[in-house]
């Protein structure tokens, strides 16, 4: 394991940081163990630490956020792969290497110091001019590395295309990470390949001759080790079947080693030469390039595939609060089964959010999610757009058109505010889940479908059921399993985390760098009750993005109802909009007492619905005082 944060982007580009020493300080301030110098990230940002084995990141109440794959975050477990996003810059979260390469002899690093034996040195820059020299064997090896994209193909290829030209036994492929640079540098991918006995065939392979040519640059060439007392006379045996040649050469591009080709052999007839050295240090020279093309397409793949699957990231739910985290767990529930679900709770909870969340877990996934919201149309037109009309079937029926249900086949259909449902069409749904069978409308033809049925209310059902407005039958048949989604107001640790989404959401839809929102700002929006939920937090964010003016969202950029609100006790003071809140409630309180307390009179008086102004009153906690 080797657990390591990957900058992709930002100022630190490239760059590979350690975190096997914890904690792990990621922030603006000096002495932090991840440095970042940007004025959009805390000084003390976020610190990674270790539990029972596993990574996790704590956001240390960051001004903007800690995103793992762009979704803010208090705290998350890691996971290999993870995109986490501080300010501008981006890391991945990396533990290990990869799969070890199926078509690869295993390497093994020996400790042991360089042999004695006749050494050749040569740098990577003096081996160019050799290019020229084995024309057809470089040309060779150019075409046909060139069309390669997969590392480990390229890889194999290579050496196969070396034992033709050198006669070398064995040979080896050792890479390191991007920006891994300096002495310090470790080997993290490595492929082995035995020239007659394949990749069953262990391999070992001199990490004092390695590490010192991916330090120097230079390719260095061993032969006749056991006679000759050059260089390092008096050191220990290089490998414990000591070969008799080492050839090992740096894959040098523009400047930064990617790693070094190793070669060698034990057959005493079989030396390499000077000429074998130029010729394998011009061969590394044109493959290097190959290389790291290579390592950047897969690279690509990955992050590819990394970006679909966080493409519907807006429709999960964000947030880490209990009752999210009860939610989550309903969903991990009912999700693999075909259960009929309702889902109650006031409107803006996140009803839909949570039915795709449902789709998008269930054996369902790859067919259709249809959303009908039964409040938003005429009984004629919803009997329509749900089981599909007939040719001529009504005016204006010019072709037959299939309905929601039956283009839903197959998938998931969800029906929001399922409370507005008229008593005919209460009737045709309750056959649907009887039978699961309809006619179109204006048709004789039974049409049988195969659907998961999720509906959603902000209305008491049982109510309903009890006044005669809903039938008890399909009532039993909708509450086969029921969750009740939790209100903002209830779920308030959430807060700075929805509003950092939202906030990045919006900044990045209308081209505006947001890089945090001010201290009062948000203590303003937790002291919020948020009566519209998390619909009406993300329009008050989406508001504050559209009309703020600073790389920061301030206080004055939240809606009057937000600010109109009691501020906690923690929050800092702004004169202000307290001075501005408190005439308010004077005004408010003078009015009512000219009204004798009659919400209807005193909103005459002031000239604003009576409606605005129960929520002025609400807003401004005037209850108590308007009872004394």
């Amino acid at each position: 394991m080797n657990p390591r944060l990957t900058a992709i982007a930002g100022r630190l580009k490239g760059s590979i940081f350690s975190i096997e020493d914890l904690p792990v300080v990621i922030g603006r301030e000096t002495n932090a163990t991840l440095c970042i110098a940007d004025a959009s990230v805390s000084r003390r940002h976020s610190q990674i630490e270790k539990e029972d084995e596993q990574f996790v990141i704590l956001d240390l109440d960051s001004l903007n956020g800690t995103f793992v794959n762009d979704v803010p975050v208090k705290r998350r477990t890691l996971q290999h792969g993870d995109r986490v996003r501080i300010g501008d810059s981006q890391f991945l979260f990396l533990m290990h290497d990869g799969e070890a390469a199926s078509q690869s002899s295993e390497v093994e690093f020996d400790e042991g110091q360089i042999v004695s034996g006749s050494t050749l040195q040569v740098r990577f820059n003096d081996a160019l001019y050799l290019m020229a020299r084995d024309l057809s064997a470089l040309m060779k090896v150019s075409t046909t590395i060139n069309a390669i994209r997969g590392m480990e193909e390229l890889q194999k290829t290579l050496l196969e295309l070396l034992f033709e030209v050198v006669p070398a036994e064995r040979g080896a492929i050792l890479l390191v990470d991007n920006g891994a640079q300096g002495p310090e540098a470790e080997f993290t991918s490595v492929f082995g390949l035995d020239r007659r006995r394949g990749p069953d065939e262990s391999i070992k392979v001199s990490r004092t001759i390695t590490k010192w040519v991916l330090h120097h640059e230079e390719a260095l060439l061993i032969s006749n080790q056991a006679e000759d007392k050059g260089f390092g006379a008096t050191a220990d045996s290089l490998t414990a079947d000591r070969p008799g040649s080492v050839l090992c050469v740096p894959l040098v591009m523009l400047q930064r080693t990617l790693g070094v080709i190793y070669l060698d052999t034990r057959e005493p007839d079989a030396i390499f030469d000077k000429d074998h050295l130029q010729l394998v240090s011009a061969i590394s020279a044109i493959t290097a390039v190959a290389m790291e093309n290579a390592r950047h397409i897969e690279w690509l793949v990955s992050e590819n595939q990394r970006l679909i699957a966080d493409f519907n990231i807006e429709h999960n739910l964000v947030g880490e609060s209990p009752p999210v985290r009860e939610v989550l767990q309903f969903i991990a529930k009912v999700a693999p089964t075909d259960s009929t679900v309702l889902l109650s709770g006031e409107s803006g909870t996140g009803k839909e959010l949570a039915a795709r969340a449902i789709h998008q877990n269930s054996k369902r996934a790859k067919k259709s999610f249809m959303a009908v919201n039964c409040a938003a149309l005429a009984e004629s037109l919803l009997e329509s757009e749900l089981f599909g009309h007939e040719k001529g079937s009504f005016t204006g029926a010019l072709a037959q058109k299939k309905g929601r249900l039956e283009i839903a086949d197959g998938g998931t259909v969800f029906l929001d505010e399922i409370g507005e449902l008229s008593p005919a069409l209460q009737v045709k749904l309750l056959r649907v889940l009887q039978e699961r069978e309809f006619e179109r409308v204006g048709g004789t033809r039974t049409i049988k479908i195969d659907i998961r049925l999720i509906t959603a209310t902000n209305k008491n059902l049982e109510e309903a059921v009890n006044d005669g407005t809903f039938r008890q039958d399909l009532y039993y048949r909708l509450n086969v399993v029921s969750l009740e989604m939790p209100p903002l107001r209830d779920r308030q640790e959430d807060i700075p985390l929805l509003a950092k989404y939202f906030a990045a959401k919006y900044g990045e839809k209308c081209n505006r760098r947001v890089t945090g929102i001010s201290a009062e700002a948000q203590a303003r929006l937790r002291g919020y009750d948020w009566p519209g939920n998390v619909r009406e937090l993300e329009n008050a964010l989406e508001r504050a993005v559209v009309l703020g003016t600073t790389d920061h969202i301030l206080l004055e950029d939240l809606p009057e109802s937000v600010l109109e609100s009691e501020p906690p006790a923690s929050a800092p003071a702004t004169r202000y909009h307290e001075a501005v809140a408190q005439t308010k409630r004077q005004i408010i309180l003078n009015a009512m007492q000219q009204a004798k307390g009659s919400y209807t009179e005193a909103a005459k008086l002031l000239g604003v619905h009576p409606n605005y102004l129960h929520r002025l009153i609400r807003n401004l906690n005037l209850k108590e005082q308007l009872k004394k």
